[in-house]
């Protein structure tokens, strides 16, 4: 080895949304047969765990041409990045290799640990968390004030499903999620009967997990029929409700709470005779109940149709 030899540059990145100390094995090589490691933010959440490793730490910011001369004599130097990352050292090292004025040490960018599938959620809470407390508007929503954007948010959801917009669809299914995550910070501050965004993710891990027997446990469903069965065979043991129309929301739209309640009539084998009256609410109840029998949601297809009459009005307006 000569002076000469230009050495390395290891870039060390970590997730903060992975828990600090958790880094990868050719991180932690890496760490560990470095010359030096170097890192500009004092309280860097990995500083403690890397000290308990035997890691020393430099608490140093260097410019690049300060690293470059750091890694002569074939040093490998380790600079652990915070989140946001150095834009101006990396720019610094970029304009140095640029100018082929300098013999360069190999530059490696080596991520210490990675986000995990919803790593991005945890983001979210604490983006709301933060509203919470410092937006003035956000501070005063109460779930009664809130709930009125959760059935628009709802709606726009199953509009961009029907219309297949993609990006839409991302959107929208972000909006109905800041729902629930709202909801879920402003029950943290009751007195009564607090509980988390964790709480809410528990409670239907749990339901899904004792709805779905025939895949964590030990019954079998080889069709999406048996599979419904398992699903309403549990519901029903859980709920031990008295009627088979309990749990069906009356406000939801009149097709929809028709099919809803025919579903649930014909899951159940009962025979119940339409009711029969005077007026246009019959005859609806009446083809509600035939198309969901026929397995055509009436309310997606009234949606369409009145899609289709909306485009005929603009045709209409436009000659």
């Amino acid at each position: 080895m000569t002076l000469e030899e230009p050495g390395r540059v290891v870039l060390l990145t970590a997730s903060h949304r992975v828990a600090p100390g958790l880094l990868s094995w050719p991180a932690w090589q890496t760490l560990r047969a470095a010359d030096r490691v170097l890192c500009a933010d004092p309280a860097h959440p990995q500083l403690p765990y890397l000290r308990e490793a035997g890691v020393e730490v430099t608490t140093a910011a260097p410019a690049a041409q300060e690293l470059v001369e750091e890694c002569a004599g074939g040093r490998t130097v380790v600079v652990l990045q915070s989140g946001e990352g150095d834009r101006r050292l990396t720019d610094g090292l970029a304009r140095l290799a640029g100018s082929g004025r300098v013999s360069m040490p190999d530059l490696e960018l080596l991520p210490g640990s990675y986000d995990l599938p919803g790593a991005r959620l945890l983001d979210l809470v604490q983006v709301m968390d933060r509203i919470r407390r410092e937006c003035p508007w956000s501070a005063q929503q109460t779930h009664k004030g809130l709930a009125k954007y959760a059935l628009e948010e709802a709606y726009e959801l199953v509009e961009a499903v029907e219309e297949g917009d993609r990006d839409e669809l991302r959107e929208e299914l972000g909006d109905v999620l800041l729902q629930v995550v709202f909801h879920a910070r402003i029950a943290e501050e009751d007195e009564e009967e607090p509980f988390s965004v964790d709480d809410v993710a528990g409670t239907i891990v749990e339901k899904l997990i004792h709805r779905h027997p025939h895949v964590f446990g030990d019954e079998r469903a080889e069709t999406p029929e048996e599979v419904k069965e398992h699903w309403l065979r549990q519901k029903a043991a859980e709920k031990q409700r008295e009627s088979v129309t309990d749990g069906v929301p009356v406000g939801q739209p009149g097709l929809a709470l028709a099919a809803k309640l025919a579903s649930r009539v014909r899951m159940a084998g009962l025979d119940v005779p339409l009711p029969t009256g005077e007026g246009i609410g019959y005859r609806l109840l009446a083809l509600a109940v035939a198309a969901e029998a026929d397995g055509t949601d009436p309310e997606a297809a009234l949606r369409a149709a009145a899609r289709a009459y909306r485009d005929a009005i603009r045709t209409a307006e436009k000659a």
